[in-house]
């Protein structure tokens, strides 16, 4: 036991496995008017980080690179405002698995605003 196992960090999955996360709370908000728009606007943010972050990817310069990191940042953050409607509302009948969700958007919101600075300071 020797050995220091360190988890690979991996930015890019961790965005997949938050929409697959997404599309799954989406799937559980009532078929009502309240739940379909909630939902619809959830399912546009809450997924757009993932792909977002891959566009960032293939920027074509450090301004393009930040500026694509700063649209993740800006649709993380209306997905974490939908995320607190549900709560409060309820639109949900497992909290559980959306204060997880709220606390996964959360560290990436901390993790999007942390990688904006470094690449704004690298710039």
């Amino acid at each position: 036991m020797g050995k220091d196992k360190r988890q690979t960090y991996d930015l890019e999955n961790r965005l997949l496995e938050y929409s697959v996360q997404i599309v799954k709370a989406v799937e559980q908000l009532p078929k009502t008017r309240t739940g379909n728009h909630v939902a619809g606007q959830l399912l546009r943010s809450g997924t757009s980080a993932y792909p977002n972050h891959g566009e960032a990817q293939a920027a074509e310069s450090p301004k393009d690179f930040i500026h694509k990191l700063r649209i993740s940042l800006k649709e993380l953050r209306e997905t974490q405002r939908w995320i607190k409607l549900i709560q409060r509302v309820p639109l949900t009948k497992d909290p559980v698995a959306i204060d997880n969700l709220l606390n996964e958007t959360e560290e990436l919101i901390r993790i999007f605003v942390a990688s904006i600075k470094t690449a704004e300071q690298k710039k």
